[in-house]
């Protein structure tokens, strides 16, 4: 993509485009998913709706993104009069299109997760090879900053991918949660990536916010529409991908650290999901009701107070990067710091709280 040339649309243009074209096609997604029956049917605590709801809201998404990319395409073609695209382009589309109909295909029909897994590797591989690979990490210990990854660079990207692509799955099981947190975690790499120049990929990051925004109206609580895996797998397949094209030329000497900083929130909860069902005994792609929405959902949280308290979280460390890549490490630890003790401190007070009504209940039944 570094042939494409913009003029002072380069991407305001892609985001204003996805966002109309989700918002309007959302309601035709929701229509189709009740036609395929690709609807979710409230069967066990885990699910926090009390009624079925179609599950196909990432088509839209998808459509939005797509959409823009066609943009993006012409706007290429008028001002450079080349219709050629970068490999790396061409990669995270053919990688995007498998991620969507395996994706509708389970939300209609439900696959293995085995299966699903095979083609999440698959669609990573053919991102890797199109050129899009973490190159370096950061090395505190080094003179340079970083270190090389030479050829552990294609597995390390694969898993990058993968996990991603599922960890934004994962925290999927709140109304407007993971769009939310995809959203936020893309205008901070859209900052990022204008902060830094790079245009090609401030491009596609505009369109996957844009559509992302475009779709939430209809899944913020009460959700109308659920984006299902179509949508929870692309977003976070999208977001992986577009993360290391934003750090491939770009804040090399804190590579990986700002993308991980900026999808904080779904990495925790993946990391914690995966170990304590290890550690029960449980196969990691098995579902349960411990994820850190349940957690807070438990301790007295409503639907929409949860999700805002992690929008909350998830901005807070979309800054930490945002200061991470244009400030520098120290100021991006002390504001890190400062987000942990407020997290810690609101999390405390608020269990004492419930804690406390809890006894004035105990109290109100024991005189009754």
């Amino acid at each position: 993509m570094k042939n494409i040339v913009f003029f002072q649309m380069e991407y305001i243009l892609p985001f204003i485009i996805a966002f109309i074209v989700a918002f309007f096609t959302t309601p035709l997604a929701r229509k189709l998913a009740f036609k395929v029956g690709a609807v979710d049917v409230p069967k066990d605590e885990r699910r926090m709706h009390d009624k079925p709801l179609p599950r196909l809201g990432g088509l839209a998404i998808f459509a939005g993104f797509i959409v823009a990319i066609l943009y993006i395409i012409i706007a290429n073609y008028i001002y450079t009069g080349s219709m050629s695209l970068d490999s790396r382009f061409q990669g995270l589309l053919i990688g995007s299109f498998i991620i969507i109909s395996v994706g509708i295909i389970d939300d209609s029909r439900t696959l293995k997760p085995w299966v699903k897994l095979i083609f999440q590797i698959i669609a990573a591989l053919i991102v890797v090879l199109s050129g899009i690979t973490i190159q370096e990490i950061t090395n505190p210990f080094s003179a340079f900053g970083f270190t090389s990854l030479g050829f552990l660079s294609v597995p390390l990207t694969v898993i990058w991918i993968v996990g991603i692509t599922n960890a934004i799955n994962f925290i999927d099981g709140l109304d407007g949660l993971a769009a939310g947190v995809s959203s936020i975690a893309l205008l901070s790499l859209l900052f990022i990536s204008i902060f830094e120049q790079q245009f090609g990929v401030v491009a596609l990051i505009a369109a996957l916010a844009g559509a992302t925004l475009g779709f939430l109206p209809f899944n913020f609580n009460p959700a109308k529409i659920f984006m299902g895996d179509t949508g929870s797998n692309f977003l976070g397949f999208a977001l992986a991908a577009v993360s290391v094209m934003g750090m491939m030329k770009s804040y090399a000497t804190i590579a990986i650290a700002v993308p991980l900083l900026v999808l904080a929130l779904p990495i925790f909860d993946t990391a914690f999901a995966i170990l304590r069902r290890l550690f029960n005994g449980k196969p990691i792609m098995q579902a349960d009701r411990g994820h850190l929405h349940h957690k807070l959902i438990d301790m007295g949280f409503s639907q929409k107070q949860t999700v805002i308290v992690l929008y909350i979280i998830s901005g807070f460390l979309g800054i930490c990067a945002i200061e991470l890549a244009t400030k520098g490490v120290f100021r991006a630890i002390i504001l890190l710091f400062s987000v942990a003790v407020f997290v810690i401190a609101g999390a405390k007070y608020v269990e004492d709280m419930n804690s406390e009504k809890s006894r004035d209940k105990s109290g109100e039944n024991a005189e009754k």
